[in-house]
């Protein structure tokens, strides 16, 4: 595959600022996690925050995902290059199979 942009091309400001809040909120959560082992917690309750957070991220990749076929792909395919629209298919095929 080709080599991929290093930024978004299109990330609204109160799409960045809520994906910040959610992340910074995932980030406080994993270190409950952290404190939940040390501690020796109850496996069970362990595993039901680490399955929220994982939520958590799906949610934040739903929206990066929705950013990413809004714009980025919209417009790589609306651009009237062929080798740009060919690029960004292949790049979806492929975060598709991960």
């Amino acid at each position: 595959m080709t080599d991929l942009p290093r930024h978004a091309v299109h990330l609204p400001a109160d799409t960045k600022e809520g994906l910040s809040k959610r992340l910074r909120r995932i980030e406080g959560q994993v270190r409950g996690i952290h404190r939940m082992v040390e501690d020796e917690r109850y496996c069970a309750d362990v595993l039901v925050q680490i399955a929220s957070v994982q939520e958590a991220l799906r949610g934040v990749g739903k929206v990066l995902l929705e950013n990413h076929l809004t714009h980025c792909t919209t417009d790589a395919i609306r651009s009237g290059d062929p080798d740009e629209a060919k690029r960004v298919v292949a790049e979806l095929i492929q975060l598709w199979g991960r």
